[in-house]
């Protein structure tokens, strides 16, 4: 029945270049993204040539100063393309934001000449970026890290292992969080480190439930020695540059969230469509209806904030609860609306046979990375009602 096959996300665009931008992702991930996703998927194989069309095609640096080679594109566009290879393959979308996020401690904090060395690489030159902030000991208190960097000169020398690294031991650069001072948050410092650089290696990548063609490893610095010219910021800088950081990458988590939901939507009015039982389309059944439309305003409904958020990153305002807020709605969003999704599809929901079971696993670590939910609870209360007594 081809008035219930789904359509594409009617999406509200500032300008008719990001009309066209959007256009483009669409094309890219119909051709090139989709059609391998759940194979690649299964075999747990990173797409690293979909990276290379990416910054062939300026999709990889579209929030940042065209100046060194970005899309100069507002945070409202930036992430309904963030949402549109989501939906294609997390593993796409998630390292497109991740990427992102390892580039913004050079594009916001670094200085003109490091920017001008380094981002045109970064941001069309096919390099891919990782992220190191959490360690072993350390995920949600990220301020007690423990890995040390000591001055040697005009160098720095870096020991200690960073954990749940996306990218890790693929990536060309890595944004690492070191101590270089005293105890807590004001002893970090951020520093910009080649994904070659002696004493540089990851561990095998974890098996995880879901999101297995993106690698996530521990990262080992054994003695990496860095140039004072690739410290970021001022020391004792690191973690204000961290947390900035992670307020514009909540953002991203949560439009690939929002694209992970859309795509377990649509896999589910599809299938109800052609599904028939008892003489009609399951699509035809009230309560199927109402779950139907209840997935899809859960999914409006965290769109919309996550483009208020980002309208008020770009306008210069203040966002950092709204980050929280749309981190924490769209990803458990997403995991209610994938759960639905395989319950629509009933046993053939559960099977690999459709992507449905695929996406319900995929939605579980939205929950979890770049700060758990509860953390963004924290978050939210603090701006409500201040900081915690101790």
């Amino acid at each position: 029945m081809p008035d219930r096959a789904p359509q594409p996300v009617d999406r509200q665009l500032p300008t008719d270049e990001a009309r066209d931008l959007i256009s483009l992702v669409r094309d890219i991930a119909q051709r090139e993204i989709a059609p391998n996703a759940a194979e690649e998927e299964d075999a747990g194989r990173f797409p690293r040539e979909v990276f290379t069309l990416l910054s062939d095609s300026g999709l990889l640096g579209l929030p940042y100063d065209a100046e060194y080679g970005g899309g100069e594109q507002p945070y409202e566009v930036y992430l309904q393309v963030l949402e549109e290879l989501a939906a294609a393959r997390l593993t796409v979308g998630l390292g497109v934001s991740v990427h992102t996020l390892a580039s913004y401690a050079l594009a916001t904090f670094g200085t003109k000449e490091q920017q001008v060395e380094h981002l045109p690489a970064m941001l069309g030159g096919g390099m891919l970026g990782a992220y190191c902030l959490s360690e072993p000991a350390s995920g949600s208190d990220a301020a007690s890290l423990r890995t040390k960097a000591v001055r040697d000169g005009e160098d720095w020398v870096i020991t200690g292992t960073k954990a749940w690294i996306t990218h890790g031991g693929i990536a060309d650069f890595y944004t690492v969080m070191a101590r270089t001072g005293e105890e807590g948050p004001r002893g970090i410092t951020a520093f910009l480190v080649p994904g070659d650089a002696e004493g540089l290696s990851a561990a095998v990548p974890e098996k995880k439930m879901g999101l297995k063609g993106s690698p996530t490893a521990q990262v080992h610095l054994d003695g990496v020695r860095v140039r004072d010219a690739r410290r970021l910021g001022e020391e004792g800088q690191g973690f204000a540059i961290a947390l900035s950081a992670l307020d514009s990458g909540r953002l991203g988590i949560a439009a690939c969230a929002i694209g992970v939901a859309q795509a377990a939507l649509d896999e589910a009015v599809s299938y109800a469509a052609q599904r028939r039982q008892f003489g009609k389309p399951i699509a035809d059944f009230q309560g199927l209806r109402f779950l139907l439309a209840d997935m899809a305003t859960q999914i409006e409904a965290g769109r919309a904030l996550y483009l208020s958020a980002a309208r008020l990153r770009d306008a210069g305002l203040p966002f950092a609860k709204q980050a929280a807020m749309a981190k924490l709605l769209c990803t458990d969003t997403t995991m209610r609306v994938t759960t639905d999704a395989v319950q629509v599809l009933g046993g053939y929901g559960y099977t690999a046979d459709f992507p449905a079971e695929r996406y319900m696993r995929e939605a579980k670590v939205l929950q979890i990375v770049e700060g758990t939910n509860q953390i963004q609870r924290m978050v939210i209360a603090r701006h409500l009602a201040g900081p915690e007594e101790h």
